[in-house]
């Protein structure tokens, strides 16, 4: 396929799945995130320069309308100018990934992220084979007093409805953002909390008068306990709900987790999916997209450069999840590439750089355009060696 003719499907993908925007927003993002999967990064400049001599255009007036597709309206030149409606958008790619997900389970990931002193970043990401695709974020400067509180629960009331009600939905999050609102707001949204405490809490089991210090629940390395009760004794905090505590082997601390789904009904291997979180980071930074390099410092358009390389991870993902299960990317003429890897039991290679890799080599190859398809997720860890090897 040319390259016209593959940047133009690429920017009606995008347009049909995130109707928010207009035609010129669609296809400026379609050009960053185009860019952004091709090069490996997020550099404006880089992505313009790859563009510019992709389409015989001007280096400059393509990273002018990359520039001016990150400004608030009121820093745009002329009139009638809009800026991207980032809440819209982002609601527009969790319905792009439920549409694409295959199965009735999901997990969601709260996290925060920083970037010097210059940005800190509350994320919620969907936690898929290995990595993290955000699907909601807010980008605030560095050092801002405040607990996060409004932010999150926002983020959370926006990505509801449009998850199937009869869905399984776990939201993990780590201790350090653990808040009785935020267990309570999940609950209330018909989801399951999985957040994670400090060991300095009580507990008192189901039909105990007594209270136990979580430690001495799991008081030594390879033991568990898993039981509904009554967590933290003092009375503004007291919460009832099931406690999952599991001390593994290697780990330096044990993880004490809290969720209102029975004990019978739930697993804290579960846990071990929000470290996929942490490697959606890193697949934005050094991993992936360079962001590290940014010289952005307005968090506002920081903001609407995330949204690029959510759009550029859900692809080369997507690519990536069809070349590792196996399927011939709807191209008969290109050999069974899944045939030609190296299978392990753990995953060798990111599934975003599996992903790009292939969309490089179609290129070359000259193979018309692969599209996101599907998204199988992997079933959630039943044992804890799976889930060892997700750490």
């Amino acid at each position: 396929m040319s390259r016209s003719n593959s940047l133009l499907q690429w920017t009606e993908c995008v347009s049909r799945n995130l109707p928010e925007l207009s035609a010129s927003q669609a296809r400026v993002l379609a050009w960053w995130s185009f860019g952004i999967a091709m090069v490996g990064s997020c550099g404006r400049y880089t992505v313009a320069t790859f563009l510019g001599l992709l389409c015989e255009q001007k280096v400059s007036t393509v990273e002018q309308r990359l520039y001016e597709w990150c400004l608030d309206a009121k820093d745009k030149a002329g009139k009638h100018r809009q800026e991207v409606n980032l809440s819209g958008c982002q609601l527009a790619l969790m319905r792009w990934i439920v549409r694409l997900w295959t199965g009735t389970q999901m997990a969601l990931a709260l996290d925060a992220t920083s970037l010097g002193d210059r940005f800190v970043v509350l994320a919620v990401s969907v936690v898929y084979r290995g990595c993290g695709i955000p699907v909601a974020w807010v980008v605030l400067p560095a050092g801002q007093k405040g607990t996060w509180r409004k932010e999150w629960l926002r983020m959370l009331r926006l990505l509801r409805p449009v998850v199937p009600p009869e869905w399984t939905v776990i939201v993990l999050a780590d201790r350090g953002l653990y808040a009785p609102w935020l267990y309570r707001r999940i609950v209330r949204l018909h989801w399951h909390p999985f957040l994670r405490i400090n060991n300095g809490a009580k507990f008192r089991p189901a039909g105990y008068a007594r209270w136990y210090w979580l430690k001495d629940l799991v008081s030594a390395p390879n033991r568990q306990w898993q039981g509904r009760g009554t967590c933290f004794k003092s009375p503004l905090c007291r919460l009832e709900c099931t406690l999952l505590a599991w001390w593994a082997e290697g780990n330096q601390d044990p993880w004490f987790i809290l969720t209102d789904l029975a004990p019978t009904d739930s697993a804290v291997t579960w846990y071990g999916l929000r470290s996929w979180c942490e490697q959606g980071f890193k697949c934005n930074k050094r991993g992936g997209w360079q962001w590290h390099l940014t010289q952005m410092h307005h968090p506002e358009r920081a903001a609407r450069l995330w949204l690029a390389m959510a759009v550029a991870t859900l692809w080369t993902v997507s690519v990536g999840t069809d070349l590792e299960c196996g399927t011939n990317l709807d191209d008969p003429d290109l050999p069974a590439l899944h045939d030609l890897l190296d299978h392990q039991p753990k995953r060798r290679i990111r599934l975003l750089r599996l992903g790009r890799i292939c969309l490089l080599v179609m290129a070359i190859a000259h193979r018309r355009l692969h599209l996101p398809r599907q998204l199988s997720p992997e079933p959630w860890p039943a044992s804890l060696s799976h889930t060892q090897a997700l750490l």
